[in-house]
């Protein structure tokens, strides 16, 4: 059986306690560098850091997926996480899900903003349909480097909007950052694992 646990945005006070019960009952865990150390160290299974490549990580699950497999994902990990992969690779009985809180979540808590009616999208790794994310009036986004909080403000200032923008870097880690801006005050700047939210104040 392959256990895909959410261990939530980073914080190990934030992970489920069904998580670790998965994790203590498990013979492999296979997370990042950083997810594996929620791993506790009376854990005498397999750590198994996550290959580069999907297509190695599914080799390897095939061949091990008798044994009780967990896999840490970060967040929620059906929001644009690894278990929508894996739903689609694997027999459903083969396969159970753990959810997780994921970093939008968090983000809005910390806000203290309603998530109702919010729109939640990615632009991680993909171009997304801005012509719909902003003709709403409330969108959470996880983004990349390509398209990031900068880029998001541009495509509102190009098309005659004003939003307000809410960025949010390593939520949960110490080193959290948490900033609100307009479309035009965010910054050209390199920004760390980070969740948008835009909000329609008009």
């Amino acid at each position: 059986m392959i256990t895909v646990t959410g261990i939530g945005p980073g914080e190990e006070t934030l992970v489920l306690n069904r998580v670790l019960d998965e994790i203590k009952q498990a013979e492999i865990v296979i997370g990042s560098t950083r997810q594996l150390e929620i791993v506790p160290s009376t854990f005498t299974g397999l750590k198994k850091e996550l290959p580069k490549k999907l297509s190695e990580l599914e080799d390897f699950l095939q061949q091990e997926k008798a044994k009780r497999i967990v896999l840490l994902a970060s967040g929620e990990p059906l929001l644009y996480g690894i278990g929508n992969w894996l739903s689609n690779k694997f027999d459903e009985e083969e396969i159970q899900i753990i959810p997780g809180i994921s970093s939008m979540q968090y983000l809005f808590s910390r806000l203290k903003l309603s998530m109702n009616d919010t729109y939640l999208t990615s632009s991680h790794g993909k171009e997304p349909n801005f012509d719909l994310i902003l003709s709403l009036p409330k969108v959470a986004l996880v983004t990349d480097e390509k398209i990031g909080p900068f880029q998001i403000a541009e495509e509102i200032r190009r098309r005659g909007l004003n939003r307000t923008i809410f960025i949010g870097e390593n939520l949960s880690y110490p080193e959290e950052k948490i900033r609100t801006f307009n479309e035009s005050t965010v910054p050209n700047e390199k920004y760390e694992m980070n969740v948008v939210v835009l909000l329609d104040e008009g």
